[in-house]
């Protein structure tokens, strides 16, 4: 056996490097991997629990796994239910540590926006290579011309009911149009025992989605188009809490008051409810398992299941969109690494595998997923498209500025009508509701 020297360890050593240099360093970029032997990087990113799993179960798995071939980067995916998100954002800020990115919905990205990191050179990317972004999504991620945020995809709601029930009370084929109507058809459907099921809790989707709307309809309106004068105190506004009293307690299950965005969903699959403003994800959980939800005459409830904009009142009928946007901590300590994670998710090969999971329950961030194949799978599903450009945003007839969205966070346009129906006079939760307004746009 031949003798190993100090001499030998370094030819081999100086072979090796040179081999590295040459063919070994083009047989790895040959294979458009990172070498086996650098160093991961780790990402936390704090997300919602989706309310459709299967997009939760890719973005951790498959996709996860891909990131980490692809640019050598490891998404450590978290997820928390989307009402506990802004409390561990405010946490993550003052310590100064948490998630390097995290989701977050509605127009809160304007409530954190000295603690983001500048996104502008992947959105100006992405927003060029797929059409260019929904009005939506730009102004929740954007802060005087400076990008704050990525955004994701765009939520919100529409009514899902039961068709054969509406039919039964004379609405076959349509849901009610206006709001006398809507009253018409739920009183007789309460004293059949399927009452409308709508929440008036602090809960992040279906509280605004239902209220806002409603106030909107109606021709009320929180601030003036200058963003600072608060007109919330209005005839209007009176009018629409003073039919919103008799509406909850003649069509609704009154145990609405303390539901959170799941309840309703419960309550429509177990046959108490017959409408409810929500999600698409009532009809794809009963799509999903025909034999678990069934109507009372035993068929799938899948196939008894409707969607339809809410009621139009005297100012109009709206919805309220609901953005998605990623947020790049600035505490994070490798800006790089985020922003290259940020790009690979949302690009088009990538958002589409998760795009298609979602099966109609958000739309993309971006134009040119209107024309995606997945809103020709099922019609029931096609209504939501529209969502993100059907709508307005909290804070209307300003901007979803950092104003409205704690106006939102606090709901306050949402305790107006909750406290009208706990028996405050409307009156009077008209002017709590502009009192706490005012103090928020003065601030």
């Amino acid at each position: 056996m031949a003798r190993i020297t100090r001499r030998t360890i370094l030819k081999l050593s100086g072979a090796g490097a040179v081999a590295a240099r040459t063919g070994g360093l083009a047989a790895i970029l040959a294979t458009g991997r990172a070498p086996a032997f650098a160093q991961t990087k780790a990402l936390h990113c704090l997300r919602w629990v989706d309310f459709v799993p299967a997009s939760d179960q890719l973005l951790k798995g498959q996709i996860t796994e891909e990131c980490q071939k692809a640019i050598g980067i490891k998404l450590e995916v978290e997820t928390i239910n989307a009402n506990d998100i802004q409390a561990r954002i405010t946490s993550s800020i003052q310590s100064g540590t948490g998630p390097d990115i995290i989701m977050t919905l509605n127009n809160w990205p304007q409530l954190y926006a000295q603690s983001c990191a500048d996104v502008g050179d992947i959105a100006d990317e992405l927003g060029k290579a797929q059409g260019g972004f929904y009005d939506v999504c730009k102004v929740v991620s954007t802060v005087d011309g400076k990008w704050i945020g990525v955004p994701w995809c765009v939520g919100g709601g529409l009514v899902a009911y039961r068709k054969s029930w509406l039919a039964e009370v004379g609405f076959d084929g349509k849901f009610p149009a206006t709001w006398d109507q809507f009253r018409t058809a739920g009183q007789k459907l309460k004293k059949a025992g399927r009452p409308y099921g709508q929440t008036a809790g602090h809960t992040f989707g279906d509280a605004p989605g239902w209220w806002y709307p409603y106030l909107w309809s109606w021709g009320g309106k929180e601030v003036e188009a200058d963003g600072k004068t608060v007109v919330l105190d209005s005839k209007e506004t009176l009018e629409s809490v003073k039919f919103a009293v008799p509406l909850w307690k003649e069509t609704m299950d009154e145990g609405g008051l303390a539901w959170d965005d799941t309840n309703n969903n419960r309550a429509f699959l177990s046959g108490t409810i017959s409408a409810t403003n929500n999600g698409a994800s009532i009809y794809l959980e009963a799509k999903k398992k025909p034999d678990t939800y069934k109507t009372e005459k035993g068929t799938p409830m899948k196939d008894d299941i409707l969607h339809a904009g809410i009621p139009a009142g005297p100012g109009g009928q709206f919805n309220i969109p609901g953005p998605f946007t990623n947020l790049l901590m600035k505490y994070s300590n490798n800006q790089a690494a985020p922003k290259q994670s940020l790009r690979w998710i949302s690009s088009k090969e990538i958002f589409d595998k998760w795009f298609v999971s979602q099966q109609g329950y958000t739309a993309g961030p971006t134009k040119v997923w209107e024309n995606h194949q997945v809103w020709n799978v099922d019609p029931v599903l096609a209504p939501f498209k529209q969502i993100p450009v059907t709508g307005r945003l909290a804070g209307y007839a300003g901007p979803p500025n950092q104003r409205a969205a704690e106006v939102q966070t606090k709901y306050i346009v949402v305790d107006m009508y909750a406290k009208a129906i706990q028996g405050m006079p409307p009156a009077d939760a008209v002017k709590w509701a502009h009192g706490e307004m005012v103090k928020v746009y003065s601030a």
